[in-house]
This record gives C-alpha cells, structure tokens and sequence, in this order.
C-alpha cells in the first residue's frame, strides 16, 4: 500500500497521533520521574517499541519518534551529554521500525521526528537562544538522515521559541506540525496572544497548527475554538488527560489532597467528548498528550468514526458480572450492586 503524505491525509479525514509517552514510559518503569530525560531508547528499547506498537493497534496513524527532552541541554543537565545523538538516533531508528510495520490492510503509518521546548528559552535574556536554534537543528538533522516523514514541533510556551523551531524545521522540507502550550496565565510566555501566536505560525508555514499538553479538554477547547475558527491551514488538539479548571488552566497546580494528580484523570468519556467535538468542529489532528494510554488514543479514533485495531476489545459492559444485562448473569448478583 502507498504511502500517502500528512495534508493528503488530513483533507481526508481525521488523522490520530499518539504522543504521552513521558509519562506512560515512567508508568511503565523505564523512566525517572520528574528528571523525564527518554533514556528508555538506550536502555530498554524493547519497551519503547512495544508501546509505539501498543498505540498503532490502538489507532494511531503517527510514530512519534521519543526524542521529548532527549535535547542537548536536559542531557547536560543530567551529565550524559555523549549520549545524546545515539539516544536520539536510536529513538529514530526505534519510530521508523515501527512506521513501517503497519499491520496489514491499516493506512501505512508516518514517522515524525520530533522536538519540543527546550526550556532555557528566556526573553528578557536571550544569550541562550541561540543556542535552543543549534538545538533544534541538529536534532532535525538526525530526524532526516534516519528518514522521518513529518517534523512535530510540540509543547512550546515562548511564541518565539515556537517560531524559531518553525523556521528550522521548515528548512528539511518535511510537512510541519507546530504546537503550542499556553501555561496558566492563558498567555504566551513572552506576551503573545494564544491565537495570534496560531496565526503567526500558519504565515510562517506551519503545514498543522495547534495545541497540546498542560491543558485538558475543558480549558483547551475554548481557544483550539477561537484558533480553528482563525486558520485556514489544518489544526491540530492534543489535550492532555486531566481535568483541568479555569481556576487552574493548567495541570502544574490542580489541587488535590493527596498530593498526586491522578485522581483528577479524565475517564474514557471525557476524551472521546472532547475529540469529537473537534473533530465537528473542522479540527481533523487529534491525540492525547501526557495521560495518554492506547485505550484513550482508540476511544479519540472511535469518536470520530474510525474502526481501529484494538477496536475488538472495546469495554462490553453488558457481560459484567454486577452491571451486565446479558440472561446469564446471576440475579442476587446484579441485586448487590448498589451495595458493592
């Protein structure tokens, strides 16, 4: 089966891109927690590709290569900066791999390098930034020589930092998908306006404009609104999986007692909601952010219409053993489950 390009795709229909893969990989044990470097393609790569798999079964049409802070300066930061071309080419390699054993009769999938906030972008200090554009290029190059089909530029929250990664990745030739996230004060970190940023980015050639991570679907659907609305180039809503408020925009700060954030996860529902929503609204890239687990990336795919792999094994709740209505399930059971 042919391979066709990201727009032909996107002009189609929807297209699913799985990323949270810093945090399913620490769920998984292969990551340290807070430090979030993506050590796993070096050191289990087995596990990275299983999950790459697990979310291609569960419908995503994108292998993002795991190269989230694998950037040269979080490997400073943790003294492993010789690592950091075979850890980024290794990831690559990984992505590719996987890309391109598409079970049969699936859409072949695309492989996307990637790179993301580097987070010593600073406006009022800039010395730095030139170093962030030696970053982005060098981790572009490695995403071309080991054959990447698109470049994700994801998770920026400086519209200048957004622009300049733009501008690096514009120069491979690759379709460019470009994403910002917005922290809490529902402004980009340098002053710009959320849209406006949007709007920036399509002049400069964002193929795919958006949103993802730090936002939910209740405080990132009102701008990925007002964004669609002023583009005219695809977009792109990757929410994470949170339920985040607009007292708390972001999940950086959600108040819980426990002092653990996953008691406030989004269930299955609440994502599926979400992706159709914008889905109707014209909105064709989605995913998930960091939260995501292959059964949430098959319930965005199933709520815009799409019959997945794993689609088999969706909950089938008729069969359970307290709330199931199938003739077999026992009476003084179904009787006991207000009580359970």
């Amino acid at each position: 089966m042919s391979k066709k390009g990201l727009k032909e795709r996107l002009d189609q229909g929807p297209v699913i891109c799985a990323e949270g893969f810093l945090f399913e990989i620490e769920r998984r044990g292969y990551m340290s927690s807070g430090e979030f470097v993506p050590m796993v393609s070096l050191e289990h790569p087995e596990s990275l590709e299983n999950l790459h798999r697990d979310f291609q079964h569960a419908g995503s049409d994108i292998v993002q290569a795991f190269t989230y802070n694998g950037h040269r300066e979080k490997m400073r930061v943790i003294g492993k900066e010789e690592l950091l071309e075979p850890l980024n080419r290794s990831a690559l390699k990984i992505a590719k791999k996987v890309a391109l054993d598409t079970p049969i009769g699936i859409e072949p999938n695309l492989m996307a390098g990637n790179i993301s906030n580097s987070n010593i972008w600073n406006d009022k200090d800039t010395k730095s930034n030139s170093e962030v554009e030696k970053m982005f290029t060098e981790m572009v190059g490695w995403a071309v020589d080991e054959g990447a089909d698109i470049l994700i530029g994801e998770t920026f929250y400086y519209a200048e930092e957004a622009y300049t990664a733009l501008k690096v990745m514009k120069q491979s030739g690759l379709s460019c998908v470009i994403t910002i996230a917005p922290m809490g004060e529902n402004i980009m970190r340098d002053g710009v306006p959320i849209v406006d940023t949007c709007k920036e980015l399509e002049q400069r050639g964002g193929d795919v404009v958006g949103m993802n991570c730090f936002r939910g679907p209740n405080t990132m659907m009102p701008y990925i609104k007002e964004v669609r609305k002023a583009l005219k180039c695809h977009v792109a809503a990757l929410p994470i999986n949170y339920r985040t408020t607009k007292e708390h925009p972001t999940f950086f700060n959600l108040p819980d007692n426990n002092g653990c954030t996953y008691p406030m996860q989004c269930n299955r529902y609440e994502i599926g909601k979400f992706a159709k929503e914008a889905f109707d609204l014209g909105i064709n890239y989605l995913g998930v952010c960091c939260g995501a687990n292959p059964m949430l990336i098959r319930e965005v795919a199933e709520s815009v219409g799409l019959k997945v792999p794993a689609s088999k094994y969706r909950e089938n709740m008729s069969s359970h053993f307290l709330f199931g209505t199938h003739e077999r399930i026992a009476k003084h059971q179904k009787d006991y489950k207000e009580k359970a």
